[in-house]
């Protein structure tokens, strides 16, 4: 199994590439995040740290030993009163071998272990069944619908405690 490590500057150059080679790949399931993204690249992933090292937010890239490449971001965002929105992505090359399951499972073990998080929030499209069923694989309940970037999506809770 690949290595869930905590995103640091050293991520930089396989994250980008991640990101780049994935870009159409994602943009099937979410919005795009448009050609500034990738040319503010350097001062979004300093932002980013930031926001970290400040335990607003907790970043998980997913890497394989063998080569160093990332195969999936697992993020914890929005981190207040014991709660956080999870989002990620798993490159289309990994998809399907059930690594975005174990790295859900993963990082919601540090959530609890490390973070000092009771509750995870997530939400999935209705259009991908794929997210939708690894949250549901991981605990995660659904408890209503929302529009997630104008697509109708289903919010998800997980009780950590």
């Amino acid at each position: 199994m690949p290595a869930l490590e905590r995103l640091a500057v050293r991520h930089a150059p396989a994250l980008l590439r991640f990101e780049q080679e994935n870009r159409a790949y994602f943009a099937r399931f979410v919005t795009d995040r448009g050609d500034d993204y990738f040319a503010e690249f350097a001062d979004r992933l300093a932002g980013l740290l930031t926001e970290q090292d400040a335990g607003e937010c907790h970043f998980h890239v997913l890497v394989d030993g063998d080569d160093g490449t990332v195969l999936g971001r697992f993020n914890l965002v929005d981190v207040a009163d014991g709660s956080a929105e999870l989002g990620y992505r798993v490159a289309e090359r990994a998809s399907g071998r059930g690594l975005a399951q174990e790295g859900v499972r993963r990082v919601c073990a540090l959530a609890r272990d490390e973070y000092g998080l009771r509750q995870m929030v997530a939400s999935a499209a209705l259009a991908n069944p794929a997210s939708l069923a690894v949250l549901r694989r991981t605990g995660f309940v659904p408890v209503g619908e929302v529009l997630l970037h104008g697509e109708p999506s289903l919010r998800h809770v997980l009780d950590l405690t």
